[in-house]
């Protein structure tokens, strides 16, 4: 990585201040106060900086990113990652002294502020063992075998003890497999679901949801499958929903089913890749599916996060919320890409998703428990042996985001010009948290350079190590 310095000279661009004029009337009044400044880069990990003050803007310079605070947005929801059976286990098996600390840090509203987490209904492939809620060598369309049973011994304890340290955590829960025996091939490895086993499903997430409550978890969303086009080939728990399969299973079963229990929990269609956008635009225009659907959850796998934006404009009533993607912990820079993670959530943001949730939030320092086939890291690895603690890139980037934006923020417009625009080499986003305070976040995947922010006649020169998240927060 070059440690040139490079910085970039304010040049005054006449033509964009002829541009942008018509825009400041409408921006925000100016800010009071000094910028908080806190960065991500070479030895220092979300470490506070010098503050800084707004000036008159004077020159626009040809890379300013422009602050538009009345463009406002989607609400946050938060951010945080998979409480797997994985992750619990490894969680789980600290000691009540040497887990207090790791969960204070990452769900205490004045720590890490994890907020949004997922939970599987079922195996995942993160999981120790593979099993469903009901374990039946032949069909049980009554569901007579069903039990939470296994979910008791350490999934359940850390999750009642993650929502006790932050008692506003969200849940949402994701299936990888049915039952074997609601699948033609009797196995929860690959294979697809059979549709005369649709209402038994229905009933199983009811039992699901209403056992999670009586043990003191309450499950605030659902999603039908995770990743629905996916087999895997039959390496691990998957099951495919053919889009006409997931509609009909949403408003002719498990929509009626909830609706009828009185259950409120909402419901999110595709949790998969950005790629399938058109999939869910096609869903959301049957009406009888749209009633019954919140949002869509979406993957970062395959695909741009635009595709979220396309179905935003044409059902901006419904969410988009950001499901699953996380650090890979056989790469070199496992514990160092948080610019590259910082640049993936400000493109996710930016496209409307109001939650960011990785993958496991805990591992081992092997990227296990796992009975699948992919070298996942955890946001925080467990060393199996001395329970020391390491923490991803990851999870620095998420620093940068979950300790400073709280829920109900506003993501608002952050527009880049010249080398800071669309493909440039820093990305930006912009917030308005509840309590009027303004957070807005860099990342810089490029050289050492310096960026000026604009808001109304207001500037702001912030200097950006190369490989550097930067955030900027000010009342």
């Amino acid at each position: 990585m070059s440690t040139r310095r490079s910085f970039l000279k304010t040049a005054s661009v006449a033509t964009a201040g002829v541009v942008l004029a018509p825009q400041m009337s409408a921006w925000a009044a100016p800010a009071t106060g000094p910028v908080r400044v806190w960065g991500t880069f070479r030895e220092r990990r979300h470490a506070a900086q010098q503050s800084l003050a707004w000036k008159p803007s004077g020159n626009v310079a040809a890379t300013a990113i422009m602050l538009n605070p009345a463009a406002v947005k989607q609400s946050v929801l938060g951010f945080g990652a998979a409480m797997t059976d994985a992750a619990c286990y490894m969680l789980n098996e600290l000691s009540d002294s040497e887990r207090a600390p790791v969960m204070r840090d990452l769900f205490a509203a004045d720590e890490m502020a994890m907020a949004v987490c997922r939970t599987t209904i079922g195996a995942s492939d993160y999981s120790r063992t593979l099993y469903s809620y009901d374990e039946s060598e032949t069909p049980d369309p009554e569901l007579k075998k069903f039990s939470i049973d296994y979910d008791k011994a350490y999934i359940l304890p850390m999750l009642r003890e993650a929502r006790k340290v932050n008692p506003e955590l969200f849940l949402f829960s994701s299936p990888w497999s049915p039952p074997g025996w609601m699948k033609p091939d009797h196995t929860m490895l690959g294979g697809a679901m059979r549709k005369l086993n649709f209402g038994p499903y229905a009933e199983y997430f009811r039992r699901f949801l209403e056992g999670y409550k009586a043990a003191g978890v309450a499950i605030d969303a659902v999603t039908v499958q995770n990743e629905t086009d996916a087999e895997q080939e039959g390496r691990m728990p998957a099951c495919v929903w053919a889009q006409e399969a997931e509609m009909e299973f949403v408003k002719s079963h498990l929509g009626p089913t909830l609706e009828k229990a009185g259950i409120d929990t909402k419901i999110w269609i595709l949790d998969h890749n950005y790629s399938l956008w058109g999939r869910a635009l096609d869903e959301l225009t049957d009406p009888d599916v749209y009633k019954y659907v919140d949002g869509v959850a979406w993957h970062g796998y395959v695909g741009g996060p635009d595709a979220m934006t396309r179905v935003h404009d044409a059902f901006p009533d419904k969410h988009a919320y950001w499901t699953e993607g996380g650090p890979d912990i056989s790469q070199p820079d496992y514990q160092t890409d948080y610019t590259k993670w910082a640049e993936a959530f400000n493109g996710i943001l930016n496209n409307w998703a109001r939650c960011i949730t990785s993958w496991n939030m805990a591992l081992d320092e092997k990227g296990k428990p796992n009975i699948g086939p992919f070298s996942c890291g955890g946001v925080i690895t467990i060393d199996s042996k001395t329970h020391a603690i390491t923490k991803s890139g990851q999870y620095w980037a998420f620093a940068h985001y979950s300790k400073h934006v709280k829920r109900g923020a506003k993501v608002f417009a952050t527009d880049g010009i010249g080398a800071n625009g669309a493909g440039g080499t820093v990305t930006h986003t912009g917030f308005t948290n509840p309590d009027g305070s303004r957070v807005v976040v860099l990342a810089n995947r490029g050289d050492d350079t310096r960026a000026q922010l604009v808001m109304d006649k207001q500037a702001l020169e912030v200097e950006l190590p190369a490989d550097s998240v930067i955030t900027l927060e000010w009342s």
